[in-house]
C-alpha cells in the first residue's frame, strides 16, 4: 500500500472526515444497542458491545486530537454522532426485541376484539371498569414487540378510534404468545400478516 496518500489534501479533507463519520455512526449505534440490551437484561452481550464501542470511539477521538486544525473532522464527528443515534434506533426497531403490554379501553362491547386476539393466538385479559363517561371494558394483552403492528391493526379494525396505550415489559413469567417467527423473517418481513 502506498502510505503517501495519508499526507495528501484529499485524505486530510475528505477521506479522514469520512472515516471519522463512519466510526462515529458505528460506535454510537453500538452504544444505543448496548443501552437497549442493558434494559433487556442481556448480560453477556452488553460487555462485548461496550468493548467494541469504546475501541471505535478511541480511534475516532484520536484522529480528532491529531487534526485539531481540521474543522471538517469536527463536523464529521458531530454528524456521525447524530446519524449513529438515528441508525441505532432503526436497528432496535428492526430487531423488535422484548415484550410489550397493550391496554385497550373501550365503551364498545369488546367481544369482537377478544375473539380477534384469540384467533391471532394472543393472550387476553378483560376487566369491566368505570370511566368518566360510564361503563368501559379494559382489555390487556402482553405481546412481543415484533407483533405490535399486527395487534394495532386488529384494534383499528375493531374500532378505528379506540383508545390504547403501549408500555415496555421487562420480564414476563408466562403467557400466551403466537409461534415466534425467525429473526430474519421479522427483520425482512414475510408478508403473511400484511393483509390481516
Amino acid at each position: 500500500m502506498d502510505w503517501a496518500i495519508l499526507d495528501t489534501q484529499v485524505f486530510k479533507w475528505i477521506i479522514l472526515p469520512l472515516l471519522i463519520f463512519m466510526a462515529r455512526i458505528i460506535d454510537v449505534s453500538l452504544g444505543t444497542m448496548r443501552i437497549i440490551f442493558v434494559n433487556k437484561g442481556k448480560k453477556l452481550l452488553v460487555p462485548l458491545l461496550a468493548f467494541a464501542e469504546i475501541i471505535i470511539w478511541l480511534l475516532a477521538i484520536g484522529q480528532i486530537m491529531r487534526n485539531l486544525n481540521n474543522i471538517v473532522c469536527y463536523l464529521a464527528y458531530a454528524g456521525g454522532f447524530a446519524m449513529g443515534n438515528f441508525i441505532g434506533l432503526l436497528i432496535e426497531e428492526k430487531l423488535a426485541m422484548g415484550n410489550l403490554i397493550i391496554r385497550v379501553i373501550t365503551r364498545k362491547n369488546a367481544g369482537q376484539l377478544i375473539r380477534s386476539f384469540k384467533k391471532a393466538l394472543f393472550g387476553v385479559t378483560i376487566l369491566d371498569a368505570r370511566g368518566v363517561r360510564g361503563k368501559v371494558n379494559v382489555v390487556y394483552s402482553v405481546i412481543r414487540r415484533a407483533d405490535l403492528e399486527h395487534v394495532i391493526r386488529i384494534i383499528k379494525k375493531f374500532n378505528p378510534q379506540a383508545f390504547y396505550s403501549v408500555e415496555d415489559v421487562r420480564f414476563v413469567s408466562r403467557g400466551v404468545f403466537p409461534v415466534k417467527r425467525p429473526l430474519l423473517k421479522r427483520i425482512l418481513g414475510d408478508g403473511k400478516r400484511k393483509g390481516k
